[in-house]
């Protein structure tokens, strides 16, 4: 299989295009073994307004086709409908489909083993579905081009690695829905995904739900029906696993080398710490997909698209983080 990353340009009309050049025209990506899926018309735009440093965008037809040398951009071209009608910051339904078109395409080549794993800059939820495609962001389209079942969102930094029970849904929703199934699902991936980057014995901590955990059944009581047994029932297939954990601690214990991994329950139970501990290094990852998916992890910053204004360093380490993967 090839050791080639696939980088998708995510929304057009945010910062994905500036951070990939950024990211990859100097320093340790400069050269590295990278194609990038996107508007070939849109990085001229954005290497004409003179806020990235400069490269040479190569367009090329294939992976086969691309010359990896510093200085150098390849790019499987996939155009806009009207690429000089995108305008930068706003919300385009050509922008959302296009996001979806690169995204359908890098998966293509990983499915195929032409690259091995991909790297995905941000898109807009609201301009992927004015585009049609109805899904609430890049983990659950993915599920659905390679018909994944199990499958869950990791925050990822050297010192705090966060799984996700569940991501884009109502907070009402999530407590409607919770089971025990889910859970021990995600448990499972955490430790698949743990073991294949490294560690052995991977120590996984699970949040409860309510404040310090329910304390008993005061707060709550999902811990004593679901969350508790779920983690119980995977301690007797063998994981190594704690929990319930109150959530206003768990996520500093694994910080300091308590954990390797917490499942966090809900959106914000997870991104909220990570973003706090590691906002500009912070990784996204899809765990349990058939390739490794990483991405920057932050939004497409409408507001200072284009400017050059917008960090690279998560969009880098993204990037890095999937060579490294790959390799081991």
């Amino acid at each position: 299989m090839s050791n080639i990353i696939a980088v998708t340009m995510g929304d057009p009309a945010g910062i994905g295009p500036e951070i990939i050049i950024k990211s990859l025209a100097e320093g340790e990506l400069a050269g590295a073994p990278v194609v990038v899926v996107g508007c070939a018309k849109t990085f001229e735009r954005i290497l004409a307004l003179g806020i990235v440093p400069a490269i040479q965008l190569r367009v090329i037809d294939s992976v086969a086709d691309a010359h990896f040398a510093p200085g150098v951009l390849n790019v499987i071209d996939e155009p806009l409908d009207n690429p000089q009608a995108l305008q930068p910051g706003v919300v385009q339904a050509q922008a959302g489909d296009l996001a979806y078109r690169c995204i359908k395409r890098a998966t293509d080549l990983a499915m195929s083993g032409e690259v091995k794993a991909i790297a995905t800059a941000p898109l807009n939820k609201e301009a992927l579905h004015l585009g049609g495609h109805h899904y609430p962001g890049h983990t659950e389209l993915l599920a659905k081009l390679t018909n994944t079942q199990d499958y869950a969102m990791v925050l990822y930094t050297d010192k705090l690695k966060v799984i996700h029970i569940t991501t884009h849904i109502a907070l009402r929703k999530f407590l409607d829905t919770l089971n025990q199934d889910r859970i021990k699902t995600v448990i499972s991936v955490a430790d698949d995904f743990l073991k294949r980057v490294g560690y052995e014995n991977p120590r996984i901590a699970v949040a409860g739900v309510n404040p310090h955990a329910g304390e008993n059944g005061l707060f709550g009581d999902e811990e004593i029906k679901i969350v508790g047994p779920a983690v119980e029932a995977m301690k007797a297939e063998g994981f190594n696993v704690t929990g319930p954990c109150p959530p206003d601690t768990v996520f500093m214990q694994c910080h300091e080398g308590m954990y390797d991994m917490v499942v966090a329950m809900y959106h914000d139970q997870g991104h909220i710490p990570l973003k706090l501990l590691g906002f500009y290094d912070g990784v996204n990852i899809t765990a349990g997909l058939p390739f490794i998916r990483t991405s920057a992890d932050h939004g497409t910053a409408f507001d200072i698209a284009w400017t050059g204004k917008a960090k690279s360093e998560s969009m880098a380490v993204s990037i890095q983080l999937a060579m490294q993967i790959t390799r081991e």
